[in-house]
């Protein structure tokens, strides 16, 4: 699978896709994560990648050329499967995203700055605009970073022990149950019994449970879709 990824601050995404798991997929060559600097593209002297939005008002726009510039580039290389671009006022991220883009094989994801994109961009280019939550982060690399990573992780042979991943929190709208290591004694602090009795019955039915009952408690909202409420 292929990831391109459009910045103006290509220096941030170094970080997460050279450690870990990430890491180890593309040495695996399961993975290949491109980061391109959308400054390189600029048709300004001065390699300026922003300008004054119409209409006045605070805070620079992302220049229009340049952006169009590298996704005709890229496009003409490859077909992609989604153009998604990355902002505080799009879709939220949630796991079934993640789970049918590990399916793809080409991904482009434009990290958005400043104000935002030039809107033509949005309406002419942009397939899915994702958000990562109710709130504002400098630029989209971060925000896009996540989305690589949850997309990556669920890639086959990407993690040692692909059940896993179907056991994580929300992959069945519901959050996953605790989970416990040795020793089965701290301070006092004790495992629950049911999880040394080796009945692997049991220890699925009672983790069924809790991962219901932990739902119900933290997000009410994940459990009214599991009941069927929403």
């Amino acid at each position: 699978m292929r990831f391109d990824i459009l910045t103006i601050l290509p220096e941030l995404l170094n970080g997460p896709f050279n450690v870990s798991m990430m890491k180890r997929a593309q040495e695996r060559g399961l993975l290949e994560i491109h980061i391109h600097n959308i400054r390189d593209y600029s048709t300004d002297k001065h390699k300026n990648v922003d300008d004054y939005q119409y209409g006045g008002g605070a805070g620079m726009v992302m220049a229009i050329e340049p952006i169009v510039i590298l996704i005709e580039k890229l496009k003409s290389e490859r077909n992609y499967d989604e153009i998604i671009y990355m902002t505080p006022d799009g879709e939220l991220l949630e796991q079934r995203h993640s789970n049918s883009w590990s399916l793809k094989e080409n991904i482009l994801i434009l990290c958005g700055h400043y104000k935002g994109v030039d809107e033509r961009i949005r309406e002419h280019y942009i397939t899915k605009e994702i958000s990562i939550g109710s709130y504002v982060l400098t630029g989209g690399e971060l925000a896009a970073a996540v989305l690589v990573d949850s997309i990556g992780r669920l890639i086959p042979g990407v993690m040692n022990d692909e059940t896993s991943a179907l056991t994580d929190s929300f992959q069945d709208d519901l959050l996953s149950p605790p989970v416990y290591t040795r020793p089965p004694e701290f301070n006092g602090w004790k495992v629950p019994d049911i999880l040394l009795s080796g009945d692997f019955g049991k220890i699925e039915q009672w983790r069924e449970q809790q991962a219901i009952e932990r739902t119900r408690i933290r997000r009410p909202d994940l459990y009214k879709k599991f009941t069927g409420e929403a």
